[in-house]
């Protein structure tokens, strides 16, 4: 029973709940009587020695419960406890029954006396079982209390604080007595208390225990911001009453700050992964920094900007200037900067960030400097690392300043800023942001490399290719090339169209075996080569020939044989050197096939000659397309065998097809089938013949990459008979003033009278010189396309030669005059004898321009 004040000022009775303190000890008591016998016997006995009243009273106690050793010293204190001797001590007993139960139980008895004086006693029994357990929870709770090197927390059903151990007290200050009493507002704000105190009636209510409760609050002396986890669960008397909530609490302020930076380190780990994944897909240096930024940008930071230098962007290979004294007073700070990227996680936010040196934010695009001393600048010039001051506003409160770095080199700069409430940046973050901006550095500066070395070979592929689209007279032509390298955008394959005097067009078709720029080099040697042989006006074999020379010389320290004639036609001496250099080195032996065609329009006729090139495709009107029968020959650079010709006649309208071996022939094709798919291309040719090419390029297999295509295609157009006039005319002096005759009348039958006098002038020195120099009979032939030629024809085979006339000199100045009103003049070879011509221009309406005193002067 206990009492406790009652509301009239008077004395409760009340019970004790169940789970008192007698439950747990299991406290017994039964009575001796004067005989020794057992007078009295309570419930409890009954429950711990497992014998009922009626069968404990009258027993002897010493033979009913002791052990047989025992009994004699069990009598012996009996007797004295009746003769009034108290006795407390550890008594061993036994439960009788089939299968006797040992124990051992505390007893205090203490003397007593019946109603008629005689000596008995009252013994009081505790089981030493029951205490021993008591004795190690106590232990226990004392060890998690006083010894835990956690803290540990009992609240009660009130939720204050009933007991806390010392360690507890540690962290929250004084001692452990002293924190009885206080509540949960008393150690944690009061969004954390008030969410401890839901946990807490939580728990206190269902009795679901919880694990991991984490809170953040600080303890006394300390402003920074700890972090605990806590365990809480519901208590319970030894009956199953809720009596409080215990808690035990860890600090993991360590734990929270690793884990915390390991989700940073984890971060940027993925950060970078996603830069590697995403920076540098383009070869474009804006493309780039914008891959950047949206790397960056909000993963990162929340404003970014980065500016380049604006010699990278324009071209310049020039590294930027260095930071001296005297470029700090030219240019009043750094070397000019181009903002090509900004980007904002923030709606309100400036459009990037910018120094506190700079009056505006640079906007996109926009041409800048920074001064001198700015962090920008420095970070630039020492190529580290620079904090940016906030922006004075209050918006911005971290910005790094990070240069570009590839290869020692600075291309550029870029700004990461924060703003406030954001994590101002750390150690970890400015090495992250020295990854970030190095990777990207590396992709500008490759970017940078490609362009540069992108613009060079466009250079060189336009100056080995023929400029823009190729003028024939007589000819519709269509062209294409595609490199098989699409770094350098160049190769071995090439084609030409070459005009030749008489509206003939020389058309060339090569490929120098090998890939790349070496390839492209030897091409440009043999198509210059080309060039000049054909101006020679050479027949399509002898081009070859020669040709086979030139590239049998490439690559040798002499450049290569001579020949007594020039052309192949005499003894040959190569040099010492060349053949050190071929037998050092097989690889500097260029080989190339080429085919050479000279097409004339006046007769629709065209002469091929092949050095191991594949066949021209002709596709004639009505007609499937055909390969044409040109012998092969020998590549170009294999030397000792000559190369033959053929001549055909093409129909009007009909489509002649030049192409390399890049067209037709892959590792998935063969050759014969990419020559049958050309020829199932090559259909409908009265198409435009733009529209041909691409059909050719489209059906054909042209994205293997393997090998250079180029493409060559022209449509006949011959001369129509009313272009032209020929006449033939006899060896006797009067031919002179005919030819004159037959070029005005034709002139003006065409509609030329601007270029009747200067016609006739020019005619009548030609047929004068044939006349003169000549043998065989004259034949005089003009032609009409895009310009009047004029030509004369004899058996003679010396050929014209300008020279200047001396002031005393009656002859020598005709060949003057006809360099001098001409646009062009020339003379060939022919199978029998010599062509002298040459060139006018039409008139265009505007009026002729008049000779300069020098010009005229120097006819004479």
């Amino acid at each position: 029973m206990s009492e406790i004040p009652g509301t009239a000022g008077g004395i409760v009775w009340q019970s004790s709940p169940p789970g008192s303190i007698y439950d747990y000890i299991r406290v017994a008591s039964f009575s001796i009587g004067p005989d020794g016998l057992i007078e009295q016997w309570s419930r409890r006995a009954a429950g711990l020695f497992g014998v009922p009243a009626e069968k404990a009273v009258g027993v002897d106690p010493v033979e009913a419960f002791m052990p047989a050793e025992l009994r004699r010293d069990g009598h012996r204190r009996v007797g004295e406890i009746l003769d009034g001797k108290e006795w407390t001590g550890l008594v061993p007993f036994r439960i009788p029954g089939g299968d006797p139960v040992h124990g051992l139980a505390e007893i205090y008895v203490m003397p007593s006396e019946t109603g008629t004086g005689e000596r008995a006693a009252l013994c009081i029994v505790v089981d030493v079982r029951a205490l021993r357990r008591i004795e190690t929870d106590l232990a226990a709770s004392q060890a998690i209390f006083g010894q835990s090197p956690f803290g540990f927390v009992l609240f009660g059903t009130d939720l204050t604080v009933i007991r806390a151990n010392q360690r507890f007290a540690t962290v929250f200050g004084g001692q452990a007595a002293d924190h009885r009493g206080r509540t949960v507002d008393d150690y944690l704000s009061r969004p954390e208390a008030d969410r401890l105190t839901a946990t807490l009636e939580r728990v206190l209510e269902t009795g679901a225990s919880v694990t991991d409760l984490q809170l953040v609050g600080t303890a006394p002396g300390d402003s920074d911001n700890r972090h605990w986890s806590m365990n809480l669960y519901r208590v319970h008397s030894g009956s199953g009453r809720p009596i409080g909530i215990a808690g035990l609490a860890t600090d993991v302020t360590r734990r929270h700050i690793a884990a915390r930076e390991a989700a940073s380190a984890r971060r940027n780990l993925a950060l970078l992964n996603e830069a590697s994944a995403r920076i540098g897909n383009s070869l474009d240096l804006e493309t780039t920094a914008r891959e950047l930024l949206d790397v960056a940008v909000p993963g990162f930071c929340d404003l970014a900007s980065v500016d380049l230098y604006q010699g990278l962007l324009t071209g310049d290979d020039a590294p930027p200037g260095s930071w001296d004294s005297l470029r700090q007073e030219s240019v009043g700070g750094s070397a000019e900067l181009r903002r090509v990227a900004l980007a904002s996680a923030v709606s309100d936010a400036l459009p990037a960030t910018s120094a506190p040196d700079t009056a505006d934010t640079p906007a996109l695009g926009a041409v800048h400097r920074f001064s001198y001393n700015s962090p920008c600048a420095i970070a630039l010039r020492t190529g580290r690392v620079e904090d940016v001051p906030g922006d004075g506003r209050g918006f911005v409160q971290s910005t790094l300043a990070v240069p570009m770095v590839a290869h020692d080199t600075v291309v550029g700069l870029v700004q990461f800023s924060r703003t406030k409430g954001s994590e101002p940046f750390g150690e970890r973050d400015r090495a992250l942001a020295t990854e970030l901006a190095a990777r990207a550095a590396v992709c500008i500066d490759n970017a940078r490399l490609y362009r540069r070395e992108h613009e060079r070979a466009l250079i060189l592929q336009r100056s080995l290719l023929p400029p823009g689209d190729p003028v024939a007279a007589g000819l519709d032509i269509a062209c294409r090339y595609l490199p098989g390298n699409t770094a350098t955008e160049v190769g071995g394959d090439w084609f030409d169209v070459i005009e030749l005097p008489g509206h003939r067009t020389a058309l060339v078709v090569g490929d120098v075996m090998g890939r790349g720029l070496r390839a492209a080099v030897a091409m440009g040697e043999l198509r210059t080569a080309v060039r000049t042989l054909a101006l020679l006006d050479l027949e399509p074999a002898e081009v070859l020939s020669a040709l086979d020379e030139v590239a049998r010389g490439l690559g040798t320290p002499g450049g290569g044989t001579f020949s007594s004639d020039g052309f192949g036609g005499g003894t040959q001496w190569p040099s010492r050197a060349a053949h050190k250099s071929r037998e050092a080195d097989l690889s500097e032996v260029y080989l190339a096939t080429c085919v050479y065609a000279v097409y004339d329009p006046v007769t629709r006729r065209c002469t091929f000659a092949n050095a191991g090139h594949l066949p021209p495709a002709v596709v004639e009107p009505g007609e499937p397309a055909m390969l044409l029968d040109v012998p092969p020959g020998m590549p170009l650079g294999v030397g000792g065998e000559p190369f033959e010709e053929v001549e055909v006649e093409l129909k009007e309208g009909a489509l002649l097809a030049l192409y390399t071996d890049g067209l037709v022939e892959s590792r998935d094709h063969p050759l014969d089938e990419g020559l049958d798919a050309l020829r199932g291309a090559l259909i409908e040719p009265e198409r435009p013949l733009e529209d041909v090419c691409d059909h050719v390029l489209t059906t054909l297999d042209t994205r293997h990459g393997e090998d250079d295509i180029a493409l060559l295609m022209a449509r006949i157009r011959g001369l129509s008979a009313d272009a032209v006039g020929d006449w033939r005319l006899p060896r006797e002096p009067r031919s002179v003033g005919r030819a004159r005759e037959l070029a005005r009348g034709q002139l003006l039958a065409w509609d030329l009278g601007e270029l009747v006098d200067t016609t006739e002038l020019l005619v009548s020195e030609l047929v004068t010189n044939a006349l003169r120099y000549g043998e065989g009979e004259i034949r005089l032939r003009l032609l009409r396309d895009r310009t009047l030629v004029c030509e004369v024809w004899d058996a003679g085979l010396v050929q014209p030669r300008r020279r200047r006339a001396r002031d005393t000199d009656e002859g020598g100045r005709g060949l003057q005059l006809v360099g001098l009103l001409s646009v062009a003049w020339g003379s060939r070879r022919t199978p029998r004898g010599k062509t002298v011509w040459f060139e006018l221009a039409l008139p265009d309406g505007e009026p002729a321009a008049e000779r300069t005193v020098e010009q005229l002067l120097s006819m004479f």
